[in-house]
């Protein structure tokens, strides 16, 4: 069984590189993956419950990274018994490049299954050997290259406040031109009388006309 594929990482390549040699971050990615313990820089134990088709088996082997090219990619094989189930081993090329936005992990993939396993067919292997793949390079992006927080609103990016108070508009009744007249007058005496000298006079002569003129104005109405 053959395959390949890429998948762009939102993290520089270095934080990539550590990542593949993480064993908590590898063991978090696999499928499945049990126990994933060190041994030194380039081997490891692993342990794994895995599902295919109808057979479940618990695979347990080990794991070895050759080819090593920090941090460009390296090689990753291994192998494991299934008991009745069978066995597996096989191994990925992985490669690391820098790309817009972030990282881009190519890999080839070729693995081998023989026991029970190998009597379910090369169709289903090849789907399920996918699907696992798919979810570690997923799971892989999501630890590597978390989403970032949503970023809170700054102050001053808010919209300005609205004013609940309202500016109160005064609307001055429109005056006959009777009562216009009334007034011109009371101003004209008061302003005479004021400047001869009798202020008090002035304003009561100018108060009499203004209500004279409100008399005469209630009699022409109630006259209609």
């Amino acid at each position: 069984m053959k395959m390949n594929g890429e998948q762009l990482i939102a993290a520089p390549r270095d934080a990539v590189w550590a990542a593949l040699n993480d064993p908590e971050v590898l063991k978090a990615c696999i499928p499945g993956c049990q126990s994933l313990e060190k041994i030194d820089d380039e081997h490891m134990k692993a342990a794994a419950a895995i599902k295919v088709g109808p057979i479940s088996a618990r695979f347990a082997g080990e794991v070895t990274l050759s080819d090593r090219d920090p941090p460009n990619g390296y090689r990753i094989s291994g192998e494991g018994s299934g008991g009745a189930a069978g066995f597996a081993k096989g191994g990925a090329t992985v490669r690391l490049t820098d790309e817009v936005g972030g990282t881009k992990l190519s890999y080839d993939v070729d693995a081998q299954v023989g026991g029970k396993l190998a009597q379910l067919g090369g169709g289903l292997i090849d789907a399920t050997a996918k699907q696992m793949a798919g979810a570690f390079f997923k799971k892989f992006g999501e630890i590597v290259a978390p989403a970032p927080a949503e970023a809170a609103t700054p102050a001053d990016a808010l919209p300005p406040a609205v004013s609940s108070v309202e500016t109160a508009t005064i609307v001055l009744p429109k005056l006959p031109p009777a009562a216009v007249g009334a007034l011109a007058i009371a101003a004209v005496l008061g302003f005479y009388l004021g400047r001869q000298g009798d202020s008090m006079s002035g304003l009561l002569a100018a108060i009499l006309v203004i209500a004279v003129a409100a008399i005469a104005y209630n009699f022409g109405r109630k006259a209609r």
